[in-house]
């Protein structure tokens, strides 16, 4: 037996004020005539889950208040009774450790079960002998498993096409997508199947990576799937370096002027080059040959040969033309080089 101000077995506080508010509700019921009303707590009760069948407007002078599992009110199916009179619950033959029977005739069933879906009925016996019957459909929901994403490829360029496929094992449910957390905002370029299972996206840009997920929820439970990365890699022929079309003209205009300065001082160096080459070949012209001048140790060198014109220019520059012998002359130039 178990009396009544014991604590149901899960210890929650909520299963207590709700069958506190239950029973001034049947206290300030007036009429004994009222037929008792059964809810239930949550309506909706996913497997796994706790559920009260909570009742409303029991008649006065009770004695006993009898749960069976069905229609069937014979003890093959009693659940539990509560015996008013000594405020004492009895366990029937259909329960199963899982049942918890309250004075006012409410009952928690803890750990729904799918075999638990069914009719649960609740009758009452007075103290005249005269028994009432309230029935009650309790549907047990299964929750929803989770659910895997696959897509066509995770790796994609931009303008190509991509598909997701949200893939569950569970009926009767409902699909959502999830973008980076957030429940997807569908554009012009997505579509999605009849059942939301299948989203599609062609074509692809870069504002479409990021991370993919898929929800399903039925009726008592919802669960995501892991996340999955798409990838989108950007065309590099479409501005990706970032530079503007100011900062590309401003490189071009650069790059020409540079081109065109090493042009110039090219040229100059040329002309440059191709004038000495042209001065010094006058001046070897003009400049007495050393086949000339009396033989000495320096006419069979090629530098020596060379320096003599530079000679003379400096000489002549010095001192006015002094007509000499060519023996002479040919003594003077060589003894200059040598002091220099």
């Amino acid at each position: 037996t178990e009396p009544l101000s014991a604590p149901p077995r899960t210890g929650s506080i909520c299963w207590q004020r709700l069958l506190f508010t239950a029973s001034l509700f049947t206290f300030w019921s007036s009429p004994t005539s009222a037929q008792a009303t059964i809810d239930l707590v949550p309506p909706l009760v996913a497997e796994g889950k706790n559920v009260l069948l909570l009742v409303h407007n029991l008649p006065e002078n009770l004695n006993i208040i009898y749960w069976y599992k069905g229609i069937t009110t014979t003890d093959d199916y009693e659940i539990a009774r509560y015996l008013l009179s000594t405020n004492e619950s009895v366990e029937g033959l259909a329960h199963s450790r899982r049942e918890t029977i309250f004075r006012n005739g409410s009952l928690l069933i803890e750990n729904v079960k799918q075999n638990d879906t069914g009719v649960y009925t609740l009758q009452s016996l007075d103290s005249r002998g005269n028994k009432k019957d309230t029935s009650v459909q309790l549907y047990v929901h299964q929750p929803v498993s989770q659910p895997s994403i696959r897509v066509t490829n995770d790796t994609v360029k931009e303008k190509d096409s991509v598909v997701f496929t949200c893939v569950s094992g569970d009926s009767e449910i409902s699909i959502q997508w999830i973008f980076n957390n957030q429940n997807l905002k569908l554009t012009d370029r997505m579509m999605l199947s009849e059942n939301n299972s299948r989203l599609s996206i062609d074509p692809v840009e870069g504002e479409d990576a990021g991370e993919y997920q898929c929800e399903v929820s039925n009726l008592v439970s919802s669960k995501k799937s892991s996340s999955i990365s798409l990838i989108v890699n950007t065309d590099p022929g479409q501005g990706s370096s970032g530079l503007s079309g100011g900062a590309i003209a401003g490189i071009v205009v650069g790059a020409g002027a540079g081109v065109a300065l090493i042009a110039g001082l090219g040229y100059f160096l040329y002309s440059r080059k191709t004038g000495r080459g042209s001065d010094q070949h006058n001046l070897t012209e003009h400049t007495p040959s050393a086949s000339n001048h009396s033989p000495g140790p320096s006419d069979n060198s090629p530098k020596k040969v060379d320096e003599v014109p530079y000679s003379v220019l400096d000489f002549n520059a010095q001192k006015p033309k002094q007509p000499a012998p060519a023996s002479s002359a040919s003594e003077t130039v060589y003894s200059q080089v040598k002091k220099n």
